[in-house]
């Protein structure tokens, strides 16, 4: 760690500079020499990104950040406290420590943390912050887990796991057995030293493809903000043969969009319908869930189509996702379509529907925006239509 970046005057400088574009800022001579150039603009660039991720590290002194890329991949504080809310006890060990975001609202719930980082750079940053953030219930080590684990030899209440993906060679599709720790090969080891696992995964980890390579999962968590999933996090008991839970949360600004339900649990199937008053979009934790046909039973709504995820009804519901009025629905041809929305503005989701957005804007001239909100999609007849909406706030 550089502990000359914790000067008086370079912690001013960075924080004068946060938003500040790094590239112009890179050809300004170095007005500290004792520094690394880079190094500060690092901090500049880390922080800049912390001010919205991480406010609680933002607002505290003398913060020193690794690189902007830790600081984009680290858990928020918002998904941080959320996963804190999953677990109770003494004690928890976290295997892949990271920034330790996570560890700091473990902290909160639980008595004794532990923090694993095989990175000994990282791992002496990250004890440097926990001293400013006045954490004090944490205990780092450095070194790989396993090896930390048995050296150790104790029982916890929790292991904490973020394994990360060794290489992106496979693109968008990945395994567990991809990541590094790999937690299905020593998941029986893992539960040697404690009866519960909590792992933490990217959103693109298919549930059918993790729940295949993963034993005795209790709860899948679908963790979203903004109606953006950032994360799965995978509840494991050791004793745990029982169906699996699907929990679907979306953080919004003023509250808290929950939908739970069993896992493949009997024959759920939603009626399907005309579009009627009122028009339905489930959150993107529910899209990522696959419970198109729960949430429509629980709600008692009809869906457009089989493969369309777009509810309705007659009488307006309070639902987890976006809820539209309906002002108008027509077949989409072109004498239509040059009535109603060709050369006008409006906000375009297609679902179940073969063409793009962007060629949809292009063919019919319809600029982005404004307060109409159109969905290309298909009925239950499989007619292709547009529904002309206004938002219900």
């Amino acid at each position: 760690m550089d502990t000359a970046l914790l000067n008086t005057a370079i912690q001013a400088f960075i924080d004068d500079n946060i938003g500040v574009d790094i590239s112009k800022l890179a050809l300004q001579k170095n007005p500290f020499p004792e520094s690394n150039w880079i190094t500060v603009l690092s901090q500049i660039e880390a922080k800049t990104k912390a001010k919205n991720k991480l406010p609680t590290w933002f607002a505290t002194k003398n913060i020193i950040y690794p690189s902007k890329i830790s600081i984009e991949q680290t858990s928020s504080e918002t998904t941080a406290s959320y996963k804190a809310s999953i677990v109770s006890g003494k004690s928890l060990i976290d295997l892949t420590g990271g920034f330790g975001v996570d560890d700091s609202y473990f902290a909160k719930k639980i008595e004794k943390v532990s923090h694993c980082e095989i990175n000994p750079a990282l791992s002496t940053i990250v004890q440097h912050n926990f001293k400013q953030l006045n954490i004090q219930n944490i205990s780092c080590y450095t070194g790989d887990s396993f090896d930390i684990l048995n050296t150790l030899n104790s029982k916890w209440d929790w292991i904490y796991i973020d394994p990360s993906r060794r290489n992106d060679a496979k693109g968008k599709v990945f395994m567990l057995n991809d990541c590094l720790p790999n937690v299905p090969e020593n998941l029986t080891f893992y539960f040697n030293h404690s009866k519960q696992i909590l792992i933490k995964t990217a959103p693109l980890l298919d549930l059918s493809a993790g729940l295949s390579e993963l034993q005795h999962v209790k709860t899948i968590h679908i963790v979203a903000i903004e109606s953006e999933v950032k994360e799965l996090v995978w509840e494991l008991h050791a004793t745990y043969s029982g169906p699996v839970t699907i929990k679907t949360i979306n953080i919004i600004k003023d509250k808290i969009e929950t939908f739970d339900f069993i896992l493949n649990e009997g024959i759920t199937t939603t009626s399907i319908g005309l579009p009627q008053k009122y028009l339905y979009e489930p959150n993107s934790a529910i899209m990522k869930s696959g419970g198109f046909d729960q949430v429509g039973a629980f709600f008692n709504l009809d869906k457009l189509h089989k493969h369309s995820h777009l509810y309705t009804s007659v009488d307006l519901i309070s639902f987890p996702g976006r809820c539209f009025e309906i002002q108008n629905c027509f077949g989409y041809n072109k004498t239509e379509m040059k009535s109603f929305l060709e050369n006008t503005q409006a906000n375009i989701t297609t679902r179940n529907f073969p063409d793009s957005v962007e060629n949809i804007r292009k063919k019919w001239k319809i600029k982005d925006g404004g307060n109409i909100y159109c969905f290309f999609t298909t009925n239950e007849n499989n007619h292709k239509i547009v529904l002309i909406c206004t938002k219900i706030s």
